[in-house]
């Protein structure tokens, strides 16, 4: 399998690995390149094939000669596992990332996982940005993530395994329609890529073009620590393109719900995490801090117009510049 690796310019490198068909693929894929690369894996104790994965893991890493990080979590009959789950794996890693200076996260997403999430979102009520959201690199504060395998069916991973006769572990849990995804994945998604792959290869392109030719403007006027202030954009469909983008940079995912609440209220705290208001100037993005300031703060503040509930992040942080950019 002949694919492109050239946008991986970094030697640290993180590979969220499983041993599922995709991962186990993109593991020796990097191996016959020679890029350099650790793993990382998650045994949620959910099935008891698990604890063989994650020895299949070790035995890849020594053999290999890398490093290998693991976290084990009890994570049985809970609601909304998927989220929970994908909430932790991304914890983890970038809790790996920054203990240890790695500079890129690359996970193994490929063009099935792309139209299961097309269609998750199609039929959610999303809008463009939203419908082709799994880029193939996105870039966080300290580090980036990369997904070189976006235009590759899963099918074509497993013959490649296959026709090299490599070890590879199948989750039973991804035949369970109880999942969203995997009721979009038997129902839909799979047989349209049989039937349609190059027609829909070619769309995800064009809906890419589409996306970039809209201009939205990304670069924040003013950005200390974790505080990014942008420009209004004047127009309620712009706002919330550069809140989403932003939002999806720091590990959160926008509903539609929560969107349609933004542009309501103006000022929200969105997952207890993040702080987002909306002034008449300007957009403020920060986390959610909660402590007693003094008065003469306050009242710097209300006299700049910053918002409520970005204040106690400036006052910890001691952010001053951002009275300069409103004066």
């Amino acid at each position: 399998m002949n694919l492109n690796f050239n946008e991986i310019n970094t030697k640290r490198n993180l590979l969220a690995f499983s041993a599922g068909i995709d991962s186990t693929a993109l593991f020796f894929l990097l191996l016959e390149k020679n890029i350099p690369f650790d793993i990382a894996i998650v045994n949620y104790n959910v099935r008891e094939q698990s604890k063989d994965e994650v020895e299949y893991a070790k035995k890849l890493a020594n053999k290999y000669n890398k490093k290998i990080y693991i976290k084990s979590i009890k994570l049985e009959n809970i609601s909304n596992f998927e989220k929970k789950a994908r909430d932790i794996r991304y914890a983890f890693f970038e809790d790996i990332i920054e203990e240890n200076n790695y500079e890129t996260l690359i996970t193994a997403h490929q063009l099935n996982d792309k139209l299961e999430w097309f269609l998750m979102q199609l039929t959610r009520g999303a809008g463009l940005t939203e419908l082709i959201s799994f880029d193939k690199i996105i870039h966080k504060d300290s580090y980036k993530i990369y997904r070189p395998l976006l235009d590759i069916t899963k099918p074509k991973l497993q013959k490649y395994l296959d026709t090299n006769n490599i070890q590879y572990f199948i989750d039973i849990t991804n035949f369970d329609e109880q999942y969203k995804r995997n009721f979009f994945r038997k129902n839909f998604s799979n047989e349209l890529l049989e039937e349609f792959e190059e027609g829909i290869k070619r769309s995800f392109e064009y809906l890419q073009k589409d996306i970039n030719s809209l201009n939205i403007n990304q670069t924040p006027i003013y950005k200390e620590e974790q505080l990014e202030v942008f420009t209004n954009q004047e127009d309620d469909n712009l706002n919330i393109r550069v809140i989403d983008l932003n939002l999806k940079k720091r590990g959160i995912l926008l509903s539609k719900a929560q969107r349609d609440e933004i542009l309501k209220q103006k000022e929200l705290v969105i997952s207890h995490k993040i702080s987002i208001s909306i002034t008449e100037k300007y957009i403020f993005i920060s986390p959610y801090e909660s402590c007693i300031m003094d008065k003469k703060f306050k009242e710097k503040c209300r006299l700049a117009k910053i918002p409520k509930n970005n204040r106690a992040y400036i006052y910890k942080k001691n952010l001053l510049g951002v009275f300069e950019l409103i004066i």
